[in-house]
């Protein structure tokens, strides 16, 4: 069976931002296809939950409070590709439009609820190293 990333969020792990989760249906038909490896890059990172939220402007990833957490998430991002070459993943399932894990859409990095065509910074990584990357909103993708 295939080794598959995962948001560690949408297992309903309580590690976004928040401190909540943002469980995904379907997962059992997910698993019965994949060998599940949950993932937080923020918490591989370093940084705690609950925390506060991030966007990414540009090259850097800046939570609404004006700190720079560009080194955290770039060190979370370098974590989840190791993770993802240790298990032989080819494929992972992340979660949409956060700076770390969104792919395709992401927020600004205005704080105003505005979505941007990028890539969140371990997406990006991902991508550069040959994985393949879904949204949750993919998954049907996968199956």
């Amino acid at each position: 069976m295939e080794n598959l990333l995962i948001s560690a969020c949408l297992l309903g792990m309580r590690c976004r931002y928040d401190g909540k989760s943002k469980p995904i249906e379907n997962i059992d038909k997910l698993m019965e296809r994949y060998n599940l490896v949950p993932v937080c890059a923020e918490i591989m990172g370093g940084l705690p939950t609950p925390r506060v939220p991030a966007e990414r402007a540009d090259d850097k990833i800046i939570t609404r409070d004006g700190r720079d957490v560009t080194e955290e998430y770039t060190r979370g991002a370098e974590e989840v590709l190791q993770m993802a070459k240790l298990f032989g993943c080819k494929k992972a399932l992340l979660k949409e439009k956060s700076p770390s894990c969104g792919s395709g859409i992401i927020h600004n990095g205005r704080f105003d609820g505005g979505l941007v065509p990028g890539f969140g910074k371990t997406a990006e990584l991902l991508l550069q190293n040959g994985i393949e990357v879904f949204g949750e909103t993919q998954i049907e993708n996968l199956m």
